[in-house]
């Protein structure tokens, strides 16, 4: 059976742009795959309390000797790593807000990237952890930002998917929701994802 771990992270929900997008791509992959099983982690519907002190002191102590509430705290972090590992491919519906990912998107990183577990530090620096596999981003945005050289929401995802050891990452792009040129842009995202190859 082949694992697709979807990651919605639109505060629209079904109605985003990315949302939309991410099912699209789900019909095409579902289609390639004749087992296909589709995990979905809703950060929105499902939201992930920001990482506090309280979230770090738990995922350093050792498990032995966490308090209930620390067990809690590191057991949502086990489960969001799980879904990651069991994945054979991950679609991450990423709109741009302020320049950056929902903050709802990055809390979910934080709680994915997690020193001993999905990363570690060696004496030739950070070493990703994770069984590397496709990442799809579908990254909205209501301008255009990528040729003006202000694109900081695709580096970064690039980047924290990179240091935990997904580098094998695709990015379908749709821009200027908000400047008249929506459907265009759609309708390109969707031939982009209709272009891509599944294995």
């Amino acid at each position: 059976m082949s694992q697709l771990l979807f990651v919605k992270s639109s505060v629209f929900g079904d109605g985003g742009q990315s949302s939309k997008l991410a099912d699209h791509f789900i019909q095409r992959w579902t289609a390639s795959h004749a087992d296909a099983q589709v995990v979905v982690r809703d950060l929105v519907d499902q939201p992930i309390a920001h990482f506090d002190l309280n979230a770090i002191s738990a995922l350093s102590t050792e498990a032995a000797e966490r308090s209930p509430d620390q067990q809690e705290i590191a057991a949502l972090s086990d489960t969001l790593i799980g879904e990651v590992q069991r994945a054979d491919a991950i679609v991450i519906a990423a709109p741009m807000y302020n320049f950056a990912v929902p903050s709802q998107l990055k809390a979910w990183f934080d709680q994915i990237a997690r020193n001993g577990v999905t990363f570690r530090y060696t004496e030739n620096g950070p070493e990703g952890l994770l069984d590397n596999k496709p990442v799809y981003i579908l990254a909205t945005r209501g301008g255009q930002y990528h040729e003006a050289g202000l694109d900081y929401q695709v580096p970064w995802l690039k980047l924290i998917l990179g240091f935990v050891g997904l580098n094998n990452v695709e990015v379908i792009l749709a821009e200027g929701l908000n400047m008249g040129d929506a459907e265009q842009s759609i309708q390109a995202a969707q031939s982009a994802i209709n272009a891509l190859s599944f294995n």
